[in-house]
């Protein structure tokens, strides 16, 4: 079987002025020669892990052996702007069932595309996604390119979680007939439980779970608080995080800390807090362009303890937050020499931290604090 190239590299010191605990940072390129890698999921028993390639491809990485041939079953993907093959997430039964959850940028037939998400068997060898079953589409399917969010989490209780953008299509963040600019909750088969909040309102998306979202790029469970956390994308300014719960509005186009990036306001903004919508857990205004986020609460580092771990594209960094309750405080960055755009981050199963990189030559890296 052929092999992409793997690369050891000597570990590298990276100086974070802003990052009290701790100050450097080590980092071990794993794997290079990733064309715009989008998101990881680790398997069991060091099987390695499962990564994502934004133009279709699935494949797996394992430590001394690098990265596999594609893995066979992958559904076709529209590959195009922000559109391509996104997240990846193994089923809380994977042990038995083998579910590997997959979401995706799908074409409609008007040359349009919005986000789908489904699931196959990984086959016991792990070459292929056997019987692929779409079990969730965006309707309607509006966007042209633009804010697929597509993040997938379980919640340990039954139920998936899916992040969705509003396609660039501001007012139907607003809009409950319709999918975009949505969080919303399937159970763990992908069907719609009865006891989602529009599930009885009349023109009403039933898989709905709240709404007013831009763009969600990170998405993740507080293993504190139990409760789902999201950030996401503004417009020119206003990167936020939310905690999106039962039947709540989160205010895009009404409510936001951005402009447009002509420099003009958003036409529906109404300020950056509106009556009958919830304002963020924490907002940056200017945009670092957030992604993937993880929580660290692992005993590995003691010293990064309830810490956030978020990526950020245009900053090409790793935000490193403080989270105490509710309450969220940037400490520093990590990254930044590296000068790479920032798509995934991971906490492994042996508690160090795992980042690939959105380029052409994108990176899968190993961080861990520089003393142990």
């Amino acid at each position: 079987m052929r092999r992409s190239s793997l690369i050891s590299l000597p570990v590298l010191l990276i100086s974070a002025s802003l990052f009290a605990a701790p100050a450097e940072v080590k980092v071990a390129v794993l794997q290079n020669k990733l064309d715009h890698p989008w998101a990881l999921a680790f398997l069991p028993q060091d099987q390695g892990m499962l990564i994502t390639l934004k133009g279709g491809q699935l494949k797996r990485w394992q430590p001394g052996k690098g990265l596999s041939d594609p893995i066979v079953g992958v559904p076709k993907v529209w590959d195009s702007g922000q559109g391509g093959l996104l997240d990846v997430a193994l089923a809380p039964d994977f042990a038995t069932s083998r579910r590997v959850w997959l979401s995706y940028a799908e074409a409609g037939d008007d040359g349009k595309a919005g986000t789908a998400v489904g699931y196959g068997r990984l086959s016991d060898d792990n070459t292929r996604l056997e019987a692929f079953k779409v079990v969730f589409r965006q309707q309607p399917k509006l966007s042209t390119g633009n804010h697929f969010g597509g993040r997938l989490v379980f919640d340990g209780k039954g139920y998936l979680f899916i992040g969705l953008g509003e396609n660039n299509q501001r007012p139907t963040a607003q809009d409950l007939d319709k999918l975009q600019g949505k969080v919303v909750r399937l159970t763990e088969d992908g069907a719609v439980p009865d006891d989602n909040p529009f599930v009885k309102t009349k023109e009403a998306r039933p898989e709905i779970w709240s709404y007013g979202i831009r763009n969600p790029q990170g998405m993740a469970m507080n293993p504190w608080s139990n409760t789902l956390w999201l950030n996401e994308h503004g417009p020119r300014g206003g990167d936020e995080i939310n905690i999106p719960e039962r039947g709540k509005n989160y205010g895009w186009p009404l409510a936001t800390h951005g402009i447009n990036y002509s420099g003009l306001p958003i036409p529906e903004a109404k300020g950056e807090t509106v009556a009958g919508t919830e304002p963020p857990l924490f907002v940056w205004k200017k945009s670092p362009a957030l992604s993937g986020m993880a929580f660290y609460n692992s005993d590995v580092f003691p010293q990064w303890k309830n810490k956030l771990f978020i990526g950020a594209l245009k900053d090409k960094d790793v935000i490193v937050l403080n989270v105490s309750g509710n309450s969220v405080t940037e400490e520093g960055r990590i990254l930044g020499d590296r000068n790479q755009r920032v798509r995934d981050v991971r906490v492994g199963p042996d508690g160090y931290l795992y980042v690939l990189t959105d380029e052409s030559d994108g990176q899968l890296l190993k961080v861990s604090p520089s003393r142990e």
